[in-house]
């Protein structure tokens, strides 16, 4: 990943603007202008492609991060005792038969239109953005140069829509639990597939992540300012062995700045306002270690997409709660109706814009809570269930898959993966997850998702 940072936001604090110090105004005005990482031949390939009539496909990957409750959100439980059950009702949905949190009012009526998946089985169990990512656990077996993410194989396996709009971009935040604000990199694809940060990073040592400094939101447009600085890039690049992906960067760089396509996409101001208001009123205040509960984001990711993005990966909000603070139902009551009422928003977005086929979109988080409530009125981690929302993508919604037992604790019914989520949300995109492989840095064939993951047969 490769960002251009601006100049700070001067009197901004990291509470009231975003975590490279650029206020809001900032941050739409200039949006991703940036260099990033993925090929213009393979961009200007696709393009050619894109004309010949395929498709245009693609993925918003909408990550909660610190483990949402399960049962007090999407996987109620009303008839278990009340250390279970928790401080809320379950609510009937437009779907005889579904039921979830009353919370979650706006998505109930809207059911018909969503996918409940409450049998997450495989749930790594530590604070990482990692596996919603990437769909494989941290620990597990990695080849030479790591896993790529989901955002990296679309892009790989797609290619961009346009070389003004990178495939693969995202607006994860930089967060102070670090693990929460990665939305993983290019593996062993490269860094010229790896995520294009469209909100800014702390830079550090890897390869996907250099930062190209020196160029201000007032010298942007200064040419001779922006190959000075691609100059310091190119020899610190070197020193790296980077150097294949300089190029790379570079031809981005001229790409994005030739346009204003990206950055239309990125300004709300050009939105319809109404639209804008159904998504709700964002915070640019971070919370605690978490991102900011930027809902705004989900309209901008639609409009990415509509631009040319392939796969958007966005954090949203902090959503552990347990500790000795006792915090989980007061915030469960302040997060998720803000939760209810984008989704609500942005699958109707989807099918007003007659995007609901082409764009798949998926919510989730790195585990589930504990069924049982601990001392503090709180619930611990609890890896052994999870639960996700799918939808769009032309899945056949309005159902929930799988089911954990009475009391939330295990999944009982279809444990589906992480990595079925994954080859689901390919297939919608047009790619074969199980019979494409490319070869590793080793010369390894490495497929999408490990055999014997296939996309969930009951949406496709």
């Amino acid at each position: 990943m490769l960002t251009i940072l601006g100049q700070s936001a001067g009197s901004q604090t990291r509470r009231t603007g975003f975590c490279d110090g650029l206020s809001r105004r900032n941050f739409l005005t200039i949006g991703g202008m940036a260099l990033g990482g993925i090929s213009l031949a393979d961009g200007l390939r696709a393009d050619q492609q894109q004309r010949s009539g395929r498709s245009h496909k693609a993925i918003i990957n909408i990550y909660l991060p610190g483990g949402p409750p399960h049962l007090d959100m999407w996987d109620p439980k009303p008839e278990a005792p009340a250390e279970i059950r928790g401080e809320f009702s379950a609510i009937p949905t437009s779907v005889p038969g579904i039921y979830v949190s009353e919370l979650f009012p706006r998505m109930a009526q809207l059911m018909d239109k969503f996918v409940l998946v409450r049998s997450l089985s495989d749930s790594d169990g530590g604070h990482d953005a990692y596996q919603c990512m990437t769909g494989r656990r941290k620990g597990s077996r990695q080849p030479p140069g790591g896993w790529p993410s989901g955002g990296a194989w679309v892009s790989k396996m797609a290619g961009q829509v346009t070389p003004a709009i990178p495939a693969n971009v995202a607006l994860m935040y930089n967060t102070g639990n670090r693990t929460w604000g990665e939305p993983g990199g290019g593996g062993f694809l490269g860094v010229a597939h790896a995520p294009f940060n469209l909100v800014g990073r702390e830079a550090r040592s890897k390869p996907e992540n250099m930062t190209l400094n020196g160029i201000t939101l007032e010298k942007l447009q200064d040419r001779t300012a922006l190959m000075k600085s691609l100059d310091r890039f190119r020899r610190d690049a070197d020193q790296r062995r980077q150097m294949e992906s300089l190029d790379v960067y570079a031809e981005q760089a001229m790409g994005i700045l030739t346009t204003s396509r990206l950055v239309d996409a990125l300004d709300l101001s050009q939105e319809d306002p109404r639209v804008v208001a159904s998504y709700g009123a964002s915070s640019e205040a971070f919370q605690r270690d978490g991102a900011p509960p930027m809902v705004e984001n989900f309209c901008v990711a639609r409009r990415l997409v509509e631009a040319g993005a392939r796969f958007v990966s966005l954090n949203f909000s902090r959503w552990d709660w347990h500790g000795g603070d006792g915090m989980n139902f007061p915030k469960c009551r302040e997060e998720c109706p803000r939760l209810d009422q984008g989704l609500a928003a942005l699958v109707t977005d989807l099918h007003q814009r007659g995007l609901d086929r082409d764009v798949a979109v998926v919510v989730w988080g790195e585990f589930g809570r504990t069924p049982k409530i601990n001392a503090t009125n709180s619930r611990d981690h609890w890896p052994q269930a999870n639960t996700a929302v799918i939808f769009g993508g032309g899945m056949r919604t309005g159902q929930v898959i799988g089911a954990t037992n009475r009391y939330g604790e295990t999944p009982q019914l279809r444990p589906v993966t992480f990595q079925e989520v994954f080859a689901t949300l390919y297939h919608c995109a047009g790619i074969d997850a199980q019979n494409t492989r490319i070869f590793d840095l080793a010369g390894v064939p490495q497929y999408l998702v490990d055999q014997g993951n296939k996309p969930m047969h009951e949406v496709i």
